[in-house]
């Protein structure tokens, strides 16, 4: 009887806290941020130009990196470029863009609108890691090279941490 009532407040000690220390799937929301694929740059007038050919089939590989991935939402500019971007995973989630102003990031809404989610965010060379860092809430991430449209930032919120990392994909 003495092992049995032992056993008994062990477990009122020991269980709940390992029950604490569990995160719900509702408590942890996951980014992954990427910059538009290689768009047209034979029209230097042209502010809203579409994907290159390579643009395009990186588009297809994103898709395609990100196919284990089940994501919630998939955000875009609106601006040719990050729509052909961010087209094929939508797809492959039967998903339907939904569109942010970069100018008017409004970071801790996004985040309350998105808790708990899997989020696909594509923007620009500055806008991407100035969406990271917003996330994050702290300056980790400088602006892209201009000719760089491999990086990808994956941050991940709980109720407790912010972390992320920053992967290049070719």
């Amino acid at each position: 009887m003495k092992k049995l009532l032992l056993i008994g407040l062990i477990s009122l000690f020991v269980f709940p806290s390992c029950a604490e220390k569990t995160e719900k799937k509702e408590d942890v929301s996951t980014y992954y941020l990427i910059r538009h694929a290689e768009k047209d740059r034979t029209d230097s007038s042209n502010h809203n130009p579409n994907l290159t050919d390579i643009g395009l089939m990186r588009a297809e590989n994103w898709a395609k990196h990100f196919k284990d991935i089940k994501f919630d939402a998939v955000y875009s500019t609106d601006y040719n470029r990050t729509k052909q971007t961010a087209t094929p995973t939508a797809k492959a989630n039967n998903l339907e863009i939904q569109f942010y102003n970069p100018s008017d990031l409004q970071v801790d809404a996004f985040m309350e609108k998105t808790k708990g989610k899997t989020v696909l965010v594509v923007g620009h060379s500055n806008t991407t890691p100035k969406f990271a860092n917003g996330l994050l809430g702290e300056d980790k991430y400088d602006d892209m090279a201009d000719d760089f449209n491999g990086g990808l930032y994956k941050v991940t919120i709980t109720k407790n941490s912010k972390t992320s990392e920053e992967l290049v994909v070719n």
